[in-house]
């Protein structure tokens, strides 16, 4: 017999497939998806409103700190981490990734989802124009990163993502290789999600108005739902990527972006 709390479940599972399959088709972080589908998803089973998108942002980074395990060993056996710079940014980002998930506790739901839907709008800008910004000739210092790792890391914790919508722009800014900015910026998302998921489980705990099977802002249920079943349709998404028109799958992408933007902007 199926109860509310298994179709809830399964619910998620369906979830970690879209994520996984849309993740490999399009090469993006699972959070530009996690968060949205989160959004719309969690209302329905319940969920105080009022904790709504801190939950779906705390999951969105737990489930983060798996997926980016996965790709840093990939990234590091194609020799495109930039470990210097990694070194050199991740107190910066472990810093900021506390921050965001501690000051997420004072920013009221209706404006933290605020934040989602515009920067949801700004990434869809972002695939549709492919800006680029122009490259510096000179490598930043370790201080200029620290302090870019701490920036980084507390904006990308706000929204649940792992960073690599801004880490690829900025190293790109200096001058990297395309292939080594994605991959050491794969390989930031690992401290930058587990600090603020840490982040996130501390400032949530206790809150009464969570609900049940969670720890802090952390939803279990969607957490392992997802995390179960997207690292095996990300390959499939990946294959199809080949087969599928890159431009078109970024004109989708956008749109979808622009969609969830626009609705999150104009329903609060």
């Amino acid at each position: 017999m199926l109860t509310p709390e298994l179709i809830n479940f399964a619910l998620f599972l369906v979830t970690g497939a879209m994520v996984g399959l849309l993740a490999g088709l399009l090469g993006v972080g699972g959070g530009l998806l996690v968060v949205p589908i989160l959004l719309y998803l969690l209302p329905q089973l319940g969920v105080d409103p009022s904790q709504v998108t801190h939950i779906a942002v705390a999951t969105s980074l737990a489930t983060i700190v798996f997926t980016s395990i996965a790709s840093v060993k990939a990234h590091n056996r194609q020799g495109t981490v930039i470990w210097w710079v990694f070194r050199a940014m991740t107190p910066g980002i472990v810093l900021g990734g506390i921050i965001g998930s501690f000051s997420a506790r004072y920013i009221d739901s209706d404006n933290l989802k605020m934040i989602f839907g515009v920067f949801a709008l700004l990434i869809a800008t972002q695939m549709i124009i492919k800006f680029r910004p122009p490259e510096k000739s000179r490598e930043p210092g370790k201080l200029r990163l620290f302090f870019s790792g701490s920036l980084i890391g507390s904006f990308s914790t706000l929204v649940g993502i792992g960073g690599g919508s801004l880490t690829v722009p900025y190293l790109i800014f200096w001058k990297t290789k395309m292939a080594r900015a994605v991959g050491t910026s794969s390989a930031i998302g690992l401290p930058l999600s587990i600090s603020g998921t840490t982040g996130f489980i501390i400032s949530g705990w206790g809150s009464p108005a969570l609900p049940d099977w969670s720890l802090g802002y952390v939803f279990l249920p969607a957490f392992l739902g997802i995390v179960m079943v997207s690292s095996f349709t990300a390959p499939i998404g990946a294959r199809l990527a080949s087969k599928i028109s890159g431009k078109l799958l970024s004109r989708v992408f956008a749109s979808f972006l622009i969609v969830v933007g626009l609705d999150i902007l104009l329903i609060l």
